[in-house]
């Protein structure tokens, strides 16, 4: 073993590699130097031959690869949201999902995938809440660190983001967020010190936001004493796009990689700051070296050892079928009463025999993964009414009906539609074209091959659509720039769309807009055309198009929608109603306003259980939602964003082929008035963290607080468990307080996994009085034991004294406790 200069205990061939680094850094000039910090184009930074560096290149997850270019041509798998792993409560599974990005990026050619996401579940109104994993700091972390190990397994690296603070979207550039320095180093510091500690990721990527005054691509007090002094962090920090803003306070600041390029505080600015004598050149070459570090590992850097040679890289990972069980594992069955009987899931004897009718949008339309960052392109998508048609048995009834639509704006063009987009120069010469999945462009950074930017005049996505039911059909446009759209002959729209917003982002994108309809008839096929003069301003950072064609089908009658599954339900044995959020409740770049169900979705559930007692409601939502008729109906499942396997998942758990394994990563609200964090948008740019510890469940269980409609760890499952023994032994490791093991008994009919969760109770004076110490999942078949072994950290019992700026345990003894048992801590 061998200490580098940061005091990382190491490998020999960490040594070699440092020797690489060190040789490389000494060959090269300043302005070299400067120009390996700052972003080449969107997602890679420069190549130095003259050293042997190749290119290193970035890539957008959590839930999927896209490559430098967001494109259909080269699509990608699309697994569950960060909700939905979380809610397995599973670090190996999380692992696993890790591994199977990582394979992904060496396909597309990526280094760096930027994920994951470990910032809190604050406020059930942050909009982004889809793309982090739990209100709980040891969850957030434990899983965060299983994918993080699955990646490198994999020799890809990470940014763990976004540190730090950045737990809603609302005025994101430039809020300032005021955390109290408790509440920092034990919620909002401690996933990624857990991250850190566990995993040796080889990135972290710097926040938009401010914390206590400082932006956090200039914080020298979190990027340079906390994360790489105390914490011992020897990767890279990159910004997050368009985050830097000063070359010098940057620099200063701990920040290593502006992204994305050319246009950024580094290079050519950050050569001049070092010659003007404003910076030291040391930390130009301590960012350096560390950015040639990361190249080394990923094997970038000619004669360093990369940490995972191609050939010791894992087995290939079917990614169909990673995705379709982590969608099983990660449902949550919320509520499963009896119906007549048994309890109505799952599906199974009378309940087939007397058929089964599927009613809501996205049991059709599912809603896969959420918008922004988060978004790929799969090659396929499984939806529930196929994967359910596909799976029951010979001559099982089987009813749909849409019930209620939930866009509140129009969608994207979708399904029918084959379409290109044609990019023109300005004489009028096509210079570049791809296929489209739908109606989106999104070009960032890179443009189609034969696509100059600067020669780019116009883009026009054209094709046919082929309706699938007559009738006045809408279609809109949404972006910023001048348009013509068209369908079958007719000119719905000409001029010009541009919709002010606070973040940029959501500017660029702009509002869906309806620009009229076209009476069509189903099944013969018209021609559409959006036509789109992408505008230019000189201050963009980078070349960009993005712009969308929108379409909806007729809009039929909600009164008529409702009466129609209101029969279905009454007709058959069991209902089954998928609700959901859209695009436009989460995504990223705002935050929601509410946590209802957009459209009538409410309604319709309340009006299918009145018709049918056998109804059960699948939740097609990243995050919390309310739920007014939770009582009324038999079941409740949540589905999360479910990724491209979501309805073959929730076939499998619907009919019994798998269990429901999840349980709640965070806690859900009767209302949102109920909720003890609503605030997410500052006042005069400040956003007060003012409820300290007092967040999820902490807050829940103070004395006064109203009972959550569901609470956080909540999950069932098709059989039962009884908890036998719960054992707290000293531990040989002293960062360990203590081994604990809990012994459980399925005391059901069928085989089941559990999730075995360990709380620690302490007196309320010291902090809040119950916080998680550990979980672990287990499986047993009926009238078998297991026995969970959670190893207790020291650091999930200590908390922060502001005072000594120390890690304290408590003064109090400890309970442990796991379901019904307790002990005393010894």
């Amino acid at each position: 073993m061998t200490v580098d200069s940061n005091g990382t205990v190491g490998t020999a061939q960490d040594a070699e590699r440092e020797a690489v680094v060190e040789a490389a850094l000494g060959a090269l000039g300043l302005d070299d130097k400067a120009r390996l910090l700052a972003g080449q184009d969107m997602w890679s930074l420069p190549a130095l031959p003259a050293v042997g560096l190749g290119s290193l290149v970035m890539s957008d997850g959590p839930v999927g690869v896209r490559g430098r270019r967001w494109s259909a041509d080269d699509p990608s798998v699309a697994l569950p949201s960060p909700t939905a792993l979380a809610a397995s409560w599973d670090p190996e599974l999380a692992r696993q999902a890790g591994r199977l990005l990582a394979q992904e990026a060496h396909r597309k050619g990526v280094h760096v995938l930027l994920a994951p996401t470990v910032n809190l579940q604050r406020s059930p109104l942050g909009g982004r809440h889809f793309e982090a994993y739990s209100e709980d700091p040891l969850l957030t972390g434990t899983i965060g660190t299983g994918y993080v190990r699955g990646v490198q397994d994999g020799g890809v690296g990470v940014t763990v983001k976004h540190f730090a603070g950045n737990e809603a979207e609302t005025d994101r550039f430039t809020v300032d967020n005021r955390i109290p320095e408790g509440a920092l180093r034990e919620l909002y510091l401690a996933p990624f010190e857990a991250i850190v500690a566990d995993a040796r990721p080889w990135g972290v990527m710097a926040a938009y936001n401010r914390v206590n005054g400082v932006p956090m691509t200039e914080h020298a007090e979190l990027n340079n004493a906390v994360l790489r002094g105390e914490w011992g962090f020897d990767g890279v920090v990159v910004s997050d796009w368009l985050a830097a803003r000063d070359t010098t306070a940057a620099i200063r600041g701990g920040l290593d990689v502006a992204m994305p390029g050319p246009r950024t505080v580094y290079g050519p600015p950050l050569a001049a700051a070092v010659r003007a004598g404003e910076v030291p050149e040391e930390l130009v070459d301590a960012a350096v070296r560390r950015v040639l570090r990361l190249a080394a590992r990923a094997g970038l850097l000619a004669g360093a050892p990369a940490v995972v040679p191609a050939a010791d890289r894992p087995a290939p990972i079917d990614g169909d079928a990673l995705a379709r069980e982590i969608a099983a594992r990660g449902c949550v069955l919320l509520r499963n009463e009896p119906a007549g009987g048994a309890a109505v899931l799952p599906l199974e004897g009378d309940g087939l025999r007397g058929g089964v009718a599927l009613l809501g949008a996205a049991a059709r339309e599912p809603r896969i993964l959420g918008g922004g960052s988060a978004q790929v392109f799969p090659g396929h998508v499984v939806s529930l009414l196929d994967a359910l048609g596909a799976a029951l048995p010979a001559g099982t009834p089987l009813t749909y009906a849409v019930g209620a639509d939930p866009a509140e704006e129009l969608p994207p063009a979708a399904g029918g539609f084959v379409l290109e987009a044609v990019a023109r120069a300005y004489d009028g010469r096509e210079i570049g074209a791809e296929a489209l999945p739908g109606g989106q462009v999104q070009w960032f950074g890179e443009m189609p091959e034969g696509v100059d930017y600067d020669a780019l005049h116009s883009v026009e996505i054209r094709g046919t659509f082929t309706p699938r039911v007559s009738g006045p059909h809408r279609f809109g446009t949404r972006g910023t720039g001048g348009f013509l759209l068209a369908v079958d002959g007719h000119v719905l729209f000409e001029g010009p769309q541009f919709d002010p917003h606070g973040d940029p982002f959501e500017a660029f994108f702009g509002t869906p807009t309806q620009r009229g309809t076209v009476v069509l008839t189903a099944g013969e096929p018209v021609g559409v055309s959006l036509l789109h003069l992408p505008p230019k301003p000189e201050e963009l950072p980078l070349p960009a198009v993005g712009f969308s064609l929108l379409h909806a089908e007729p809009e039929q009658d909600a009164e008529e929608l409702l009466a129609e599954a209101e029969e279905a339900a009454r007709a058959a044995h069991t209902a089954v109603v998928v609700v959901g959020t859209t695009e436009r409740v989460e995504s990223e770049g705002f935050d929601r306003r509410d946590l209802r169900l957009p459209g009538r979705q409410d309604e319709l559930v309340a009006r299918v259980a009145a018709a049918n007692p056998r109804t059960v409601v699948i939740v097609n939502s990243g995050a919390p939602v309310e739920l007014p008729w939770r009582e009324d109906v038999a079941a409740v499942l949540v589905c999360w964003f479910p990724g491209q396997e979501g309805g073959a998942a929730l076939a499998d758990v619907l009919l019994g082929f798998e269990e429901p394994g999840g349980r709640l990563p965070t806690t859900w609200p009767a209302r949102l008035a109920d909720a003890p964090v609503t605030r997410v948008a500052p006042s005069e740019g400040v956003l007060a963290y003012e409820e300290g510890l007092y967040v999820g469940y902490r807050a829940w269980q103070r004395a006064g607080a109203p009972a959550p409609a569901y609470a956080f760890g909540h999950g069932l499952g098709y059989t039962s468990w009884a908890y036998e023994e719960l054992v707290a032994l000293p531990a040989e490791d002293p960062a360990l307080l203590a081994s604990v093991t809990v012994r459980v008994r399925n005391t059901g009919a069928r085989p089941g996994r559990e999730v075995v969760q360990l709380y620690a109770h302490r007196s309320a004076p010291e902090g809040p009085a119950t916080t998680l110490a550990g979980f672990a999942v287990v499986t047993a078949p009926p009238g078998g034991a297991a026995e969970a072994v959670i190893p207790l950290p020291r650091r999930s019992a200590r908390s922060w004294d502001p005072a000594t700026r120390t890690w304290e345990l408590p003064a109090s003894p400890l309970t442990l406790s796991a379901s019904t048992l307790r002990v005393a801590l010894p």
